[in-house]
């Protein structure tokens, strides 16, 4: 008999390629990014490779107090949000703004401040963004999600809304993801385990290591998957997560995210409504000094395997799938890029029949957020005191 994982990716397989009997006489095209995931074999290890051409970065702006996120206004200027607090624009020259004005009371600490920001489809109308904060509370803080509008003239935002708070608050600066995807009407939204939580993963009474999904007024989305049942958190999405510091939509529709894990055990999943991932019962990481986590395994019967991990790890941060041709190339479309904070890196991931292949894009200096821009160029921001914006030459 065929062991599970094994039939289920050879069914995957026939879905994906009904004419198989004649791929050797007419061999398929490649397949897209999430349908390479989904022939890859499980758990895919990271075997990243040095870029095969030289990459150069030109810099636009720099002097940013340890940026966090990355979006792009209309006209070509660009917003900035920094942990320090501030918010900011840009321009296309590098001139950087003075903080926007009317941002709530945030918790700036550690790993803690201002995190994500996106802006609204129809933002050029609305003028409405979303942004994630550690919020205080008390002598503790936690995630926060707010939306807001920006005034005209791009000097302070009004009508601030915080949509969703967790509801559990720490004590500490550690692991609070705050990654953001707006899908259609609902939000997507990673937290983490705040580092000192996480049995609280597997807790569905808990929104700790969980993605979250919501209405745009802040409220659980009535289809989720534990909406109905009684002691669980009806916003929860997925459980069982570390710390997500990248979520991305693929042009399917599927959300994708990547989290950080200990002593290596980054990975890459992609998220399925109602799926536990494991944290912190699996891992493919070891605790810090080389000790076990929890069991000391990296598989058990109903937690999902990772598509694509990390040992050792590269501390991924910002997610973003390349949506064009231009001005890269041909080979660029549907390639995954994923920020690298310790070893200073874009992977590129591009998708084959066998899985994923992974080189790396030197960028010198740790990267927070990636992102592709509305001129299908690539742009990063680094994490430093001096932070940069920086843009990847055709």
């Amino acid at each position: 008999m065929l062991m599970p994982r094994l039939r289920q990716t050879i069914c995957l397989a026939a879905a994906l390629f009904a004419t198989a009997a004649c791929a050797e006489q007419n061999p398929a095209p490649a397949p897209t990014a999430s349908a390479a995931a989904e022939t890859a074999p499980v758990a895919q290890r990271a075997r990243p490779q040095p870029a095969a051409q030289a990459y150069a970065w030109d810099t636009i702006a720099k002097g940013l107090q340890h940026p966090w996120a990355l979006a792009f206004l209309p006209g070509g200027d660009f917003l900035v949000s920094e942990r320090s607090g501030a918010l900011r624009v840009v321009s296309p020259q590098g001139a950087v703004s003075n903080p926007i004005a009317g941002l709530p009371e945030i918790a700036v600490g550690g790993q803690g401040g201002l995190l994500d920001v996106v802006l609204d489809a129809d933002f050029a109308r609305n003028r409405r963004l979303y942004f994630c904060f550690s919020e205080p509370d008390v002598s503790r803080s936690r995630t926060a999600l707010a939306q807001a509008q920006l005034s005209d003239d791009r000097r302070r935002v009004v009508q601030v809304q915080v949509l969703f708070r967790q509801n559990d608050s720490e004590s500490g600066g550690r692991h609070f993801g705050c990654r953001i995807v707006l899908q259609g009407d609902v939000i997507y939204l990673g937290l983490g385990d705040r580092g000192s939580r996480s049995a609280d993963a597997q807790n569905l009474a808990s929104h700790i290591g969980k993605t979250v999904r919501l209405t745009r007024d802040g409220r659980a989305a009535a289809d989720n998957p534990f909406a109905a049942q009684n002691g669980a958190a009806a916003e929860i999405w997925t459980y069982g997560h570390r710390n997500i510091q990248g979520m991305a939509g693929d042009k399917q529709g599927r959300i994708w995210a990547h989290e950080h894990g200990a002593q290596g055990g980054d990975e890459i999943n992609l998220l399925q409504g109602g799926r536990n991932y494991g944290w912190p019962v699996i891992t493919h990481g070891r605790d810090y000094g080389g000790g076990k986590i929890g069991e000391g395994i990296s598989a058990k019967a109903g937690m999902e395997q990772p598509q694509y991990y990390w040992d050792p790890s590269i501390a991924p941060s910002g997610m973003t799938f390349v949506r064009s041709e231009n001005p890269y190339g041909p080979d660029w479309a549907d390639n995954l890029l994923v920020g690298a904070l310790k070893f200073g890196y874009v992977a590129r991931l591009r998708p084959t029949a066998n899985g994923w292949q992974e080189e790396k894009i030197e960028v010198g200096e740790r990267v927070r957020d990636v992102r592709q821009g509305p001129d299908g160029a690539v742009y990063v921001l680094t994490d430093s005191s001096n932070g940069k914006l920086l843009k990847l030459k055709p």
